[in-house]
């Protein structure tokens, strides 16, 4: 008898099918996969008001004639110029009676289509041991920094330099902060984030630093997963160190599409009022109405984030007296890259760190690991 097909056989197959509705499949899926529904997201309704309401012979029946439609127009549509040695992996939500029976008409046509032995769960399972058996062992090197000071743009620079990232803000789709919701983009489900985690996680070298942004326990509305975040907060620190102006200048190239959206601006302010009193937030939001955004990113950065930087930073990294310290001065992309060469560097220990022995954030360098 064949041994059943699991998670870790996925990728000796050509192709993921994903048989469960286009609502499921939005909510998470395997990497790579597609959708082929057997049951669109109505007919799924229906089929499981049936089940419960008259019996499941008559959900059978009516699923079944659902089911038969849907593979048709698949064969028809996508999977008609599939050729004879064509070999896919087809999942539902556990494993059941969706994929089982596209893989049994798959397998009728003449390709080699197997089931994955319990399908979507089986797949959550994976994610959620991944991130807990990989998490603790994580060779991370976290970079903080006031707000401001390019962290984010400095990842994508050690990525593009062939470094280890692990960008959390990329994959919640949020920047992370008060003004961190990106225009039009939703972010993913808590599971699908999770998902994409495991997945970078999968693909790294343990013996090589892995860079990552110095986080809260929140990127938005998204969780990010407690071992990770232990892990992150035991690890060393590098803290990049900038003026106030060139983290202004900064921000207004990074945020530059908040100058389109003055209303939107204004109204993500409000939640600020019990912090800085009506008065203040009141000038804020007229400052973002008027588009007058080097006057309000200025009022942000050193009013609202900065006076908690150095304390919470201080009680959230374990490492934090111990870090290194990086001079930011310039932040235009040139700036940055050669800032990234800066930082591998400095963890190659060709770096002098001169600064790392300061201890206290100087004047004007402030701000929260955690977004407010």
């Amino acid at each position: 008898m064949k041994e059943p097909t699991r998670v870790h056989d996925r990728h000796a197959f050509d192709t993921l099918i994903d048989a469960r509705s286009p609502a499921e499949y939005a909510i998470d899926h395997i990497p790579g996969a597609i959708n082929l529904p057997v049951l669109d997201n109505e007919e799924r309704r229906i089929v499981g008001t049936l089940y419960k309401q008259v019996g499941a012979f008559e959900a059978r029946r009516v699923g079944g004639a659902m089911v038969a439609a849907n593979l048709a127009r698949h064969l028809q549509g996508p999977l008609a110029d599939r050729p004879p040695g064509w070999k896919p992996l087809v999942y539902c939500w556990r494993g059941g009676l969706r994929s089982g029976s596209m893989t049994t008409w798959l397998r009728m046509v003449g390709w080699d289509a197997q089931q994955l032995a319990g399908g979507y769960k089986a797949w959550r399972r994976h994610v959620i041991d991944t991130i807990a058996q990989r998490a603790p062992a994580l060779p991370l090197v976290v970079l903080c920094g006031a707000t401001g000071t390019a962290k984010t743009r400095l990842l994508h620079a050690l990525a593009a330099q062939g470094q280890q990232v692990l960008d959390l803000e990329a994959l919640a789709r949020h920047k992370g902060s008060l003004l961190g919701a990106l225009p039009d983009v939703a972010q993913p489900s808590q599971t699908a984030f999770e998902t994409a985690i495991a997945s970078v996680l999968e693909h790294l070298d343990p013996a090589r630093p892995l860079y990552i942004e110095g986080e809260g326990r929140r990127i938005g509305r998204l969780t990010v997963p407690l071992i990770l975040v232990e892990r992150m907060r035991a690890s060393p620190c590098i803290e990049l160190r900038a003026s106030t102006a060139a983290r202004v200048e900064y921000l207004l190239r990074d945020y530059a599409y908040l100058g389109d959206r003055p209303q939107w601006l204004a109204d993500q302010l409000a939640p600020l009022k019990p912090l800085h009193g009506n008065e203040t937030i009141a000038a804020w939001q007229a400052m973002a109405l008027a588009r007058q955004l080097p006057q309000l990113f200025e009022a942000l950065a050193t009013r609202h984030y900065d006076p908690s930087y150095a304390r919470s930073h201080r009680s959230y990294f374990r490492a934090w007296e111990q870090r290194q310290v990086v001079d930011a001065a310039d932040l235009s992309p040139p700036g940055i890259e050669a800032l990234a060469h800066k930082v591998t560097s400095l963890r190659n220990g060709d770096g002098h760190g001169a600064e790392e022995q300061a201890g206290q954030a100087p004047q004007g360098a402030q701000g929260a690991p955690a977004s407010p």
